[in-house]
């Protein structure tokens, strides 16, 4: 019998998480609040994926004040049949910012493509200074992201292709469940638009399936378009969309 949307949405939703760790997370009748200095929506925002008990209008008030006590803005991920809460916060003047999609594929026929292509099992300097350097990470980031790492407990591989002993692109998978999420897509501005993103994901889902990965599964945002015919190209398929609302200043 095959998952519910709700069940995939849990599923997805729990092992985003489990790849992307927060550096706190707090429990609140079965909201999570993510807490990492403002590094990324993702690990600074309330996921509400679990049953709840208690008014929302109270618990949303409840995330306002602990956010603000953390000086941060308070930000929701709402995913698809969220409808009633998008329209509860749309009324206390929240606003919907980067819509994404989450895809997936199986990991059958995929090939290894050519090429200078290293993994490692952690993210070592030289794939750190890459990544880092193409996505333009500042020194706060750099740090916050590193403690994040750290936190990471599934399994995961990191990848960089060179040419002429130089990385030019970089890319990840985190596993569980018999699910490989790709993830952390960068390629050196002079390289881009010759191949090289679809070159890291055929890496890693060949990777992936070595390991025992039967599913491949990636977030993107709905505006990118470019990253949007990649991974249709390459076979991916929407699931469900996802959106992060905050206060509309």
């Amino acid at each position: 019998m095959g998952k519910s949307m709700k069940e995939k949405i849990v599923l997805f939703e729990e092992m985003a998480s489990n790849a992307h760790v927060a550096l706190n997370v707090m429990q609140y009748d079965g909201w999570l609040l993510k807490f990492s200095e403002g590094h990324t929506n993702r690990s600074n925002s309330v996921s509400m994926i679990y049953p709840s008990t208690i008014d929302v209008n109270e618990k949303i008030a409840f995330c306002e004040n602990i956010y603000s006590k953390q000086n941060l803005p308070c930000v929701f991920k709402l995913t698809d049949g969220d409808e009633e809460m998008m329209n509860i916060l749309a009324e206390r003047g929240y606003i919907e910012v980067t819509p994404s999609d989450i895809m997936v594929r199986d990991t059958d026929g995929i090939a290894m493509p050519e090429g200078d292509i290293v993994f490692y099992d952690k993210p070592v300097e030289e794939w750190l200074d890459a990544y880092f350097n193409y996505e333009g990470f500042g020194e706060k980031s750099q740090k916050i992201y590193r403690q994040m790492l750290d936190k990471v407990c599934i399994d995961a591989k990191y990848v960089a292709i060179r040419e002429q002993g130089v990385i030019v692109a970089v890319a990840s998978l985190a596993m569980e469940r018999g699910y490989m999420l790709i993830q952390n897509v960068v390629v050196h501005p002079q390289y881009r638009r010759k191949g090289y993103g679809k070159a890291l994901c055929e890496a890693l889902i060949s990777k992936g399936k070595g390991e025992g990965a039967r599913t491949a599964w990636l977030q993107v945002i709905q505006s990118n378009v470019g990253a949007h015919k990649l991974y249709e190209n390459l076979g991916f398929q929407k699931v469900y969309a996802y959106r992060y609302l905050k206060k509309d200043e």
